[in-house]
């Protein structure tokens, strides 16, 4: 039998995921052993190895990760189904736009005005998030549509409407001797040991192997710049967040970043149609 059950997915995605029997059974609230059957009853039922098991601890297998990837679009699937479920049953024209904390202000105060001011238009609800996450949210049905950047944020699976493209700036520490430039070079940056550049988490949320230090939010950000332990490379447009002790410079050489507009590629929501017509129509 092919059938999978949402409950066997939970419970290989935490035995995935942690990579630890015990620590997945605390995680979902159960016995270890119970656990250790509901896999073994699922390797058996799809006639694969999943994981491998030795003293060392648990490792995914080439097909344990398939399933793995598999199971989380489902499982992100059927929580989407149920909120979009319940907020349509609501009866209420409304939309939940996630946008990560310090992104473009003034882009989505035009965006949201001029929604507004559209007949019949969807309230917007913003639902703040922290860097990378809204993509999740738009898979599991926290939000309907989000602000995401190409070529940072995954796209993967989304339709999109670009809204603004832009270069990049260095954030530096005022007193710093890059700060008095003009404009700079992704090498000027990497030839200054004493100031690193800040590493922001990727699309799986893992850091890449570095000096700088790991970005978990603009607060934490802004305060490692203003004490000269960090400089970030950032859209020109976040300048908007800096204090008195940054000084931003443009960086010739940095990819230019993309606002998007993002939805899930097979919604068929008039409200969501309705804010993409509208962010069409705009120019940034």
């Amino acid at each position: 039998m092919d059938t999978l059950e949402t409950r066997e997915l939970r419970y290989f995605v935490a035995v995935a995921e942690e990579l630890h029997f015990s620590r997945a059974a605390e995680r979902l609230g159960i016995a270890q052993p119970p656990l250790s059957r509901a896999i073994q009853q699922l390797e058996r039922r799809l006639g694969v190895t999943l994981l491998d098991r030795d003293r060392r601890g648990v490792a995914l297998t080439g097909a344990g990760q398939v399933l793995l990837d598999e199971a989380r679009a489902i499982l992100d699937g059927a929580a989407a189904a149920a909120r979009r479920t319940r907020r349509a049953a609501a009866g209420t024209n409304r939309l939940v736009l996630a946008t990560k904390a310090g992104a473009n202000h003034e882009l989505l105060r035009k965006l949201l005005d001029a929604h507004a001011a559209e007949p019949d238009a969807a309230e917007i609800e913003v639902l703040l998030c922290g860097m990378g996450d809204q993509a999740r949210m738009l898979r599991d049905g926290r939000a309907d549509v989000a602000l995401m950047q190409r070529p940072f944020d995954a796209l993967a699976g989304f339709d999109t409407e670009d809204l603004l493209t832009e270069q990049q700036v260095a954030v530096l520490p005022a007193g710093h001797p890059l700060a008095a430039r003009t404009s700079l070079t992704m090498a000027d940056l990497g030839a200054v040991p004493d100031l690193p550049v800040a590493r922001w988490p990727g699309q799986d949320g893992s850091y890449q192997p570095g000096p700088g230090p790991e970005i978990h939010d603009l607060s934490q950000l802004a305060q490692l710049i203003a004490l000269g332990h960090t400089v970030a490379v950032i859209c020109a447009s976040s300048r908007s967040w800096l204090w008195s002790a940054h000084v931003a410079v443009p960086v010739t050489d940095a990819p230019h970043v993309t606002t998007v507009l993002a939805w899930p590629a097979h919604s068929r929501s008039h409200a969501v149609a309705g804010l993409v017509r509208t962010a069409a129509r705009l120019s940034f």
